[in-house]
């Protein structure tokens, strides 16, 4: 695979939304594109290695997806279902190839960019409840923290990948 020439953030601003929304939605790009430039030649079992006891690239890719999903489900006023909580208790669980892994985390970037397209973030401080607690946050924190904690295991996924590819 051939890395495009400009990362996403350089490509300019996304047409039509604010530019906040713009910058999450170039990071779930971003991601997407690293993370299937990072684990191109990776074997199905490299995508389950633990070296070191650390998470596999496997559960990257999955937590990745699955948990921009739950995030912007708060971010959308919800509180997570039934379906995202068995989700997330399954995200270790290993076997999953590679085009599964991506075709899920691909599916699940795509719903959020649309999600993200559609807000109104005229009001970016308005509340928003995390979790059980109903933990109280301004939106355009919510939506911060998103693109952090994305990028966070997208380098977790570039770093395990290398370390089972030089057999570490």
């Amino acid at each position: 695979m051939e890395r495009p020439a400009l990362e996403p953030w350089l490509r300019g601003p996304v047409e039509g939304v604010h530019p906040v929304a713009g910058a999450l939605i170039r990071c779930f790009e971003h991601a997407l594109e690293d993370v299937e430039y990072w684990t191109a030649d990776l074997s199905g079992e490299q995508l389950w290695a633990r070296p070191g006891g650390v998470a596999p690239v496997g559960f990257q890719i999955r937590h990745i997806g699955r948990s921009v999903d739950r995030l912007m489900t708060y971010a959308q006023g919800g509180q997570l279902d039934a379906a995202q909580l068995e989700a997330l208790r399954s995200e270790l669980q290993p076997g999953a190839g590679r085009a599964e892994l991506l075709a899920e985390m691909r599916a699940l970037l795509e719903a959020a960019k649309a999600a993200v397209r559609a807000m109104d973030l005229s009001e970016e401080s308005a509340p928003r409840y995390i979790g059980r607690k109903r933990i109280e946050v301004p939106l355009v924190g919510l939506l911060i923290h998103i693109a952090e904690h994305t990028q966070r295991h997208t380098g977790q996924a570039i770093t395990t990948a290398k370390l089972v590819r030089a057999g570490g």
